[in-house]
């Protein structure tokens, strides 16, 4: 078994309340979710104003199918509007 793993972090340029953050990053994981077929959960700075950590994980049978379905995330996060990607992780784990 392979677990792909991305850990993300966002700004969320313009949010003035957790509510303003909290949308956007609600609607990221809905979109993710239905897109990708991948679980996404926020992780860190769930207060902080403008920032957010996801973490998206897959599971799969095949290391480069993958890390594949994590480069099209990222390409989507890079072209999505309402926030900025500001840094992100990518493993690869191989399970028995």
């Amino acid at each position: 078994m392979i677990i792909g793993v991305l850990q993300i972090e966002i700004r969320v340029d313009g949010s003035t309340s957790l509510k303003d953050k909290r949308r956007v990053v609600k609607s990221l994981k809905d979109k993710l979710h239905r897109r990708h077929m991948v679980s996404v959960a926020e992780t860190a700075l769930h207060e902080d104003l403008g920032r957010g950590v996801l973490g998206i994980v897959l599971a799969s049978a095949d290391a480069r199918y993958a890390q594949g379905v994590l480069d099209q995330v990222l390409d989507f996060l890079r072209a999505t509007p309402g926030f900025v990607l500001t840094d992100h992780r990518t493993e690869i784990m191989h399970g028995n």
